[in-house]
């Protein structure tokens, strides 16, 4: 029997999915649970595995390239005597469409596509087979430390610590080989895959490094006259943007003291506290008092969430942008806040997220301030309510009460919002709250 592997949807944003690599060659032997390739979704990259035993036998779509949701991508043969009939089916152009049940062979039945459990416990639903269906999960892993399925089960086999290893395999995944390695055995040669094949992102050949800031790398200068391709990040914020063109939007200003906030940083930064987590939990906080700033528009009234996520837009290398989410913000103590968002800046750069650690938030921040912008306006991310653009904090010179003149530092913030839920008083009142807590009772964040 010949089975298809089908390009399988990882998040329920992604319309298509790029290749980064094949992991098994064509006639190589496929075991149940193996990692046949690696995926690039939305915003991250994902093993696919395979749920049937047999031989990875013709690939119709390269490292590389790109195909929709439900395309198929590759054969897999159940038995070393189909190889060549499956590979004369790929070369022959046969089954290259999307999988659909219009375009199944009359005689097979569309069966309903198996859910495949990821290392983490999240679940990812993928395309219906013709013949039988391929299943495959995304397992880029929840953690720094990235392996495969089949590395983590040699590893139980041969009694080894994965903490100890580096992985050889995509943004330092560990892979098989590491293991094998590590335990004295000889491992079996790794497919080569083409330089000419081998994805790069645009204005960058491999990832960054890894940081605790949400400082973005520049991406190389194109060549004078060139046009670079949209990256699949690119193309997912793009649709994003033109989403969001279809709500109706107004902005509110307020300038907001940081004299308090400034001091209180200069105490706990040494303990591992960033800006970035002090905004985010001042938000959190005053949106515990505003929920309507933390609801969204559906059709059928206004959906209240059960819980406050702070997304935060990170710079991606070679273009786009990505907003790893601080779930539950307002009920995470300051120190762990922080230590989270260390962790979710580095994996957002190396492509290790998983969708909920990306597309779960309730209201988002933006803040150029870092580069001295004073000012700008966000666009309200699809299925939010709020986004708050952070300008940079200065020194101003500003009257006091007593009539004199004085210097205090402050930085313009701007919240944009959806008009159908949301109205100017409410946005209003949203601010000055934030505000207050800022500027004379920044000390409670951290308790």
């Amino acid at each position: 029997m010949i089975r298809e592997v089908f390009m399988p949807a990882l998040s329920s944003t992604m319309t298509e999915g790029k290749i980064v690599t094949w992991t098994k060659s064509p006639g190589d032997k496929v075991e149940k649970g193996e990692t046949v390739l690696v995926v690039e979704s939305d915003k991250a990259d994902m093993d696919v595995e395979s749920f049937y035993e047999g031989y990875l036998a013709a690939i119709a779509v390269s490292a590389g390239e790109s195909a929709p949701v439900g395309a198929m991508i590759g054969l897999i043969a159940e038995t070393e005597a189909e190889i060549a009939a499956a590979q004369a089916k790929v070369q022959g152009g046969a089954a290259s469409a999307p999988a659909s049940p219009a375009s199944s062979t009359p005689a097979a039945t569309p069966t309903p596509a198996p859910v495949a459990a990821t290392s983490n416990g999240a679940s990812a639903e993928v395309a219906t087979a013709v013949e039988a269906p391929v299943a495959v999960a995304a397992s880029a892993g929840s953690g720094r430390l990235v392996v495969s399925p089949r590395a983590r089960k040699l590893a139980k086999q041969f009694k080894i610590d994965l903490n100890t290893l580096k992985g050889s395999g995509p943004f330092g995944r560990i892979i098989a080989e590491d293991v094998e390695a590590a335990a004295g055995k000889t491992p079996v040669a790794a497919p080569s895959v083409p330089a000419s094949t081998t994805p790069v992102s645009a204005g960058s050949s491999k990832p960054a490094a890894a940081t605790g800031s949400v400082e973005p790398a520049v991406a190389a200068a194109a060549a004078a006259g060139e046009v670079v391709p949209f990256n699949t990040l690119q193309q997912a914020v793009t649709r994003n943007m033109v989403a969001s063109l279809q709500v109706p939007t107004f902005h509110v200003g307020y300038t907001i003291a940081t004299d308090a906030l400034d001091k209180l940083y200069k105490q706990v930064k040494s303990k591992g506290v960033t800006m970035t987590a002090l905004l985010a939990k001042a938000v959190a906080v005053t949106l515990q008092k505003h929920p309507l700033l933390n609801a969204c528009y559906t059709d059928q009234g206004i959906q209240y969430r059960s819980q406050i996520n702070v997304a935060i837009a990170v710079a991606m290398p070679g273009g786009g942008l990505i907003t790893p989410v601080l779930r539950g913000a307002d009920q995470t103590d300051l120190y762990s806040m922080s230590r989270e968002w260390k962790d979710l800046v580095e994996r957002s750069r190396a492509k290790q997220l998983q969708p909920e650690e990306y597309n779960s938030g309730t209201f988002t921040l933006s803040n150029l301030g870092m580069f001295g912008v004073d000012r700008f306006d966000a666009i309200l991310p699809p299925g939010q309510g709020s986004i708050l653009a952070i300008g940079a904090s200065q020194p101003q010179v500003v009257a006091t009460k007593e009539g004199m003149m004085g210097i205090k530092t402050q930085m313009q913030v701007n919240i944009t919002c959806d008009h159908r839920i949301i109205y100017g008083a409410d946005a209003a009142a949203f601010l000055q709250d934030l505000a207050k807590l800022i500027e004379t009772n920044p000390q409670s964040l951290t308790l």
